[in-house]
């Protein structure tokens, strides 16, 4: 078990991982946390990318040498006579029958095919309760069973009800949990089980909640803040992994909301996780440069949550804005960054 403000990871002495071939866009990626998102097609030796680009999506189709295939780019389709809609996200949810294309926006929420080719759902956000002076947006998407959860500016997650097909999206209920703007949002399969937390929630003040999902969506347990930032959060098997604007990875029990491990993971801002959920694999990327992939387990003795540092890589002079895993074995990622008109790719040795 790695204890409680533990050190950074040390330099590798094996390199674990090396530079494929990278993907050229057509605008650079812009300063966003969490602003890359991969959606693998093993059936079709495909992977797809999305990645935000001011009032626009970047969506790339690349075969498994990084050849790409295919490009298109999506406008946010909320219309306004000052300036055009500033896209903040985008993320694939894979739903039990269907994949959707999410995009959110500082005017709405928009829901596409996968491939970006037909929207089937829009929804406006209400800004009545906002101030002139604060900002209204939507941020932090997850797929949680059929339903599609979304974070806002005001702190309150939508949780949309998604059918098997067509267009008949409903904004089922409104989670209310938070005081601060959402900043992520992270979901596993419950898998069956009662009163499991398998939905947490972060916002900008470093609150978590933890949710069980379902038709009532509980709230199971809040992990406070300290006053930083949690731009991007996971969970894998019951463990929470938040990553705060101090630059700190903290470990949880998701049941409890224990902490277990917290590790000085970067110099600066964490700005992207991800996990790789068959190996228990996690990735954190930072505005540091670097890019550390870690290896979640539980002890089986006591079912203390451990943690083993497997790879750092340094993104030289680019400040990180996306990393994701490329596969769920965690044997590849991919990497965006600020003003980089590229995405990056490594895969293991």
């Amino acid at each position: 078990m790695v204890a409680a403000d533990s050190e950074g990871p040390k330099e590798p002495g094996v390199r674990m991982f090396h530079r494929e071939r990278s993907i050229p866009l057509r605008g650079s990626a812009a300063a966003l946390c969490n602003n890359l998102s991969v959606l693998q097609l093993p059936a079709r030796s495909l992977t797809h990318f999305g990645v935000v680009h001011g009032p626009s999506t970047q969506l790339l189709s690349a075969d498994p040498e990084g050849v790409p295939l295919a490009q298109r780019q999506l406008q946010s389709k909320e219309s306004t006579r000052v300036s055009p809609p500033l896209i903040t996200q985008v993320h694939w949810c894979v739903l039990p029958f269907r994949i959707l294309l999410v995009l959110t926006s500082n005017l709405g929420i928009q829901m596409y095919e996968s491939d970006g080719s037909f929207m089937v759902f829009c929804h406006a956000l209400d800004s009545g309760d906002a101030s002139p002076a604060q900002a209204v947006f939507a941020r932090g998407i997850a797929a949680s069973g059929h339903f599609i959860c979304v974070g806002t500016w005001s702190g309150r997650v939508l949780v949309f009800d998604i059918p098997a097909k067509g267009p008949n999206i409903v904004l089922s209920k409104e989670l209310a949990g938070h005081q601060t703007p959402i900043t992520d949002i992270a979901s596993e399969p419950a898998q069956g089980q009662d009163c499991v937390a398998d939905m947490v929630t972060a916002d900008d003040s470093g609150l978590l909640c933890v949710w069980r999902s379902g038709p009532e969506f509980t709230l199971l347990t809040r992990i406070p803040g300290f006053g930083v930032p949690c731009p991007s959060v996971q969970l894998w098997q019951g463990i929470i992994a938040a990553g705060y604007g101090n630059g700190q990875l903290h470990l949880y029990e998701a049941a409890t909301g224990t902490l277990h491990v917290q590790i000085n993971a970067h110099a600066r801002a964490i700005c992207a996780l991800d996990l790789a959920p068959e190996v228990g694999k996690l990735l954190s990327a930072a505005e540091d440069t670097f890019v550390h992939i870690w290896k979640l387990s539980r002890n089986p003795e006591n079912g203390y949550i451990e943690v083993e540092h497997c790879h750092g890589e340094c993104v030289t002079d680019t400040q990180v804005c996306g990393a994701r895993f490329c596969d769920l074995s965690g044997s590849s990622f991919a990497v965006t960054g600020y003003d980089l008109a590229e995405i990056l790719r490594f895969s293991s040795m």
